[in-house]
């Protein structure tokens, strides 16, 4: 109990970090700041924009964007997953270029038989190549109620939070040959949808149609980012300034408390590295990355 003590403590402590290190939140309404890509009638916005839903009933899911692109910065939201039987749903929020080398970081909740947790998917593309997945069990029912999570990303790393416990990190390694994704402004998005053929212990359990319809909530979207405008954006973005604050030393790594914290969820409830699945390398060396220091 001492250590899950010292993580909420110390969660806390870095909510009131984010909420400060730019001066001013960039909040973002749902009425304003997003459009819907597809199955905008199962949407639903209130709360003067800063509520959402977004439904899969058996006719169609729901997806929405961001209506501007970034490159760098903090994109947070918060989120109560779809509750009770939530098999063969998947809510996702993530960031995505376009193209068939794209860039993409994402969050990924896959639905479980209800009783059972969700779990937390998270991988990330760069120039068009994925397959580095990592999975957790949240510490928390995510359905219960609203959690942040926010998806931080700078010159140096992005890092995965969760009510402000950083629960993973992919750093810059490209002097070591590996891609990371700062070339291509990337826009933020949300979907439901069905795809029961994988999501649930591998498609074993399937959707179950007499529990829809499936509603996620979102709350209190901030696009604390900087906004794309052109090939110059990328100079611009990432140039060290006091505007570019995600372009400051201190954001260029973890800080020792939030590399203990990321080492707590890590210990506790990860549940899925690529880097430890030796069978999915056919006895080949893994990815570069997965030999260099975390943080």
């Amino acid at each position: 109990m001492g250590s899950l003590h010292f993580v909420v403590v110390s969660a806390a402590a870095s909510l009131l970090l984010m909420a400060a290190f730019d001066g001013a939140l960039v909040h973002a309404d749902f009425y304003n700041d997003v459009d819907f890509v597809w199955g905008y009638q199962n949407a639903g916005i209130w709360n003067d924009g800063n509520s959402l839903s977004l439904m899969l009933d058996n006719v169609s899911g729901c997806g929405m964007v961001t209506k501007k692109q970034y490159l760098f910065g903090s994109i947070e939201v918060q989120i109560k997953l779809v509750k009770g039987n939530s098999s063969g749903t998947v809510t996702a929020y993530y960031l995505s270029s376009t193209g068939d080398e794209h860039d993409e970081i994402d969050f990924e909740f896959l639905g479980n038989e209800t009783g059972q947790p969700y779990i937390i998917h998270t991988n990330i593309f760069t120039q068009g190549v994925g397959n580095r997945e990592e999975q957790f069990y949240p510490w928390f029912d995510p359905s219960a109620d609203f959690h942040n999570y926010t998806i931080h990303w700078n010159p140096s790393q992005v890092v995965w939070f969760v009510d402000g416990i950083p629960i993973r990190v992919f750093r810059n390694y490209e002097s070591y040959g590996v891609p990371f994704p700062n070339r291509q402004a990337m826009r933020a998005y949300s979907s439901i949808w069905e795809a029961d053929e994988w999501t649930t212990r591998g498609g074993l359990v399937k959707i179950d149609w007499k529990s829809a319809p499936f509603v996620a909530y979102y709350q209190y979207l901030q696009l604390r980012a900087c906004p794309w405008y052109g090939p110059s954006s990328s100079s611009e973005c990432s140039a060290a300034s006091p505007a570019n604050w995600w372009a400051s030393p201190e954001y260029s790594t973890l800080t020792y408390q939030e590399q203990g914290q990321m080492n707590w969820v890590r210990d506790n409830y990860m549940i899925y590295d690529y880097c430890k699945d030796t069978e999915r390398f056919y006895g080949a060396t893994p990815p570069p990355e997965c030999s260099l220091p975390k943080y």
